[in-house]
């Protein structure tokens, strides 16, 4: 007697435990194919934005001569090489921008480094390079 209700046990788990196996499973299934849309909605993001998002840059000169703004903007570049360095055309200033900061504590915390050898700088809000 012993024995077939250890057999009968063994079968009413069997059957129990089962569905909790299956429904397991696609819990698993069903969590791959949400990080699978994710990853998919993350890259279409990325390729409808260009890889560019909101953010700050530090604007550490404009000016009407272009070769000042690149003789600028080599000087930073010596001075400072962790940070990138954008050079672009705003009319009618020639601007040189630097760093891609996601917050503005990150931009402020840059500037006052950036502050000692380009005093005039300032941090402005912009579309940044993802990394």
């Amino acid at each position: 007697m012993n024995s077939l209700f250890k057999s009968l046990l063994l079968v009413v788990l069997a059957v129990i435990m089962r569905p909790s196996c299956v429904f397991g499973q696609n819990n698993q299934t069903q969590a791959q194919l949400k990080v699978k849309q994710l990853i998919e909605k993350r890259a279409e993001y990325y390729r409808l934005t260009n890889g560019e998002l909101d953010g700050y840059r530090i604007k550490i000169h404009f000016g009407g001569d272009r070769e000042n703004a690149k003789s600028v903007k080599n000087k930073f570049s010596a001075k400072f090489n962790e940070y990138d360095t954008y050079e672009e055309y705003q009319q009618p200033n020639f601007v040189v921008l630097v760093g891609d900061f996601r917050s503005k504590l990150e931009a402020f915390e840059s500037l006052k480094k950036i502050q000692t050898e380009f005093p005039n700088s300032f941090i402005v809000k912009g579309k940044i390079k993802m990394k």
